[in-house]
Order: structure tokens, then sequence, then C-alpha cells
């Protein structure tokens, strides 16, 4: 099965604040990373961006966990999304500064794209789930 490099991506969501984070981070990683920093900036560039103080629901965000699935091979991985300084993968925590962390940021549940790894393959996942524990703890008791 071939994909198609051109194939149109699903619409992404980012709050204001992850959105001035996540532009800061591909800008200072153009040097070290090009190759994922210029396609978290695409990402950034065709981002819906919520006005400052919104939250997107049901959306993949910084922080958060996911549940996501691999569509290659129906796999189900739970993953939490962070910054490159907090990334272990021991814990389950991926840098948005990865190919399927790039792939991530900003996807609604039940939407999929498609992502290249680093060793060039093809890949496709699908959000299943999206826990905020950021949110969480704003809402009051």
């Amino acid at each position: 099965m071939t994909m198609k490099a051109g194939s149109a991506k699903p619409r992404i969501i980012l709050s204001a604040a992850d959105h001035e984070k996540l532009s800061v981070l591909a800008n200072a990683a153009a040097t070290t990373l090009p190759e994922v920093a210029a396609e978290l900036a695409d990402e950034l560039d065709r981002a819906h961006v919520l006005p400052a103080g919104r939250h997107p629901v049901d959306t993949v965000c910084m922080g958060c966990e996911v549940d996501f699935r691999d569509d290659m091979t129906g796999r189900v991985q739970t993953v939490a999304l962070v910054y490159p300084q907090d990334a272990d993968i021991s814990k389950s925590s991926i840098s948005v500064l990865t190919p399927i962390g790039t792939a991530l940021i900003g996807l609604p549940v039940g939407k999929s794209i498609d992502w290249t790894t680093r060793t060039g393959e093809s890949k496709r996942l699908t959000v299943l789930q999206v826990h905020d524990p950021v949110l969480a703890e704003r809402q009051p008791a």
C-alpha cells in the first residue's frame, strides 16, 4: 500500500499558549533537528489557534495523555505528549519534537494522520482518547 505524501491532513486545534511555546521550540530546533522542526512548523502553520484562555476539548495538547492506534498494526498505545526536556520513553512520555509527537499535536479524537518515521517508513495513526491531567486539575471540586 502506498501513501501519497501530499494527502490532505486533518484540521488541528491548538491553544494560544501551546501554539506560542511550540513556535519558539520549532525555531530553536531548526538547526539541530531541521526535518522535525520543519514538520512541526508546518503543523503550526495549518493549526486553528483558539483565543487566549480557551482550551481545545478532546484534542491532543501539550502535557496530555493520548490513546492512539497504529492503523498499520492495530496496536493501541498510551503516551504523554511533552516538551523535549520532559521526554522519558520508559514512562511513555514522548517529545513533541519526534515524528510521532509532531503527528499527534492538535489532533482531535477520532481523527487519523499519516506520518513518516525517522527511518522513512510511512505510518498512520488514529487518536482514540485524550486525557488531560492539567485540565482535570483546573476543574472545581
